[in-house]
């Protein structure tokens, strides 16, 4: 089984371009929803993701905070835009730039589309309690918050927030 330990964070400033050493480009998209998630009607989301000329399909448990089961599974590319065109909710585009910071891969994700004007940074640890330096671009913590999970900004955008959902004083 897959365990994935990721702690999310928003980005503050653009001092984390002239670091990242690799960009990827993503389009993804999910079979289920978040509202059947919410329900408790499924308790994994299902994920396709096209990543440069690479595709997976990903099955992620839906927990809130740091740790979750996740499987990652190689998939054709051709299936995977078949299956992306089954998606629910809209598609999620991003770049996600690489930054290595004090021993550690950062992953900015830059959203655009309907989620444009979102970056967040993600650093996937081996421990819960694993220390690490936080770059001078980190702000606010958002792991506990499922707005910002992809499956919640497929089904509903960044362009959709509020003003207090985007300055964080709305949960």
């Amino acid at each position: 089984m897959g365990i994935e330990i990721e702690r999310k964070f928003l980005v503050t400033g653009d001092g984390w371009r002239s670091a990242a050493h690799n960009v990827v480009p993503m389009a993804q998209g999910y079979l289920n929803d978040l509202a059947s998630m919410d329900r408790g009607a499924m308790k994994a989301s299902v994920r396709v993701r096209i990543q440069g000329d690479e595709a997976y399909l990903n099955l992620k448990s839906r927990e809130l905070g740091h740790t979750r089961q996740e499987f990652d599974y190689a998939i054709p590319v051709g299936d995977a835009r078949s299956l992306l065109a089954l998606s629910v909710g809209g598609l999620v585009d991003k770049r996600r730039h690489h930054v290595d910071f004090g021993g550690h891969l950062w992953e900015v994700d830059e959203f655009l589309g309907d989620n444009a004007g979102l970056v967040v940074a993600e650093i996937e640890l081996g421990s819960a309690g694993e220390a690490f330096e936080k770059p001078a671009w980190i702000g606010r913590e958002v792991t506990d918050s499922a707005r910002y999970y992809n499956l919640a900004l497929a089904s509903r955008p960044y362009s959709q927030w509020s003003e207090a959902e985007r300055a964080g004083t709305a949960d």
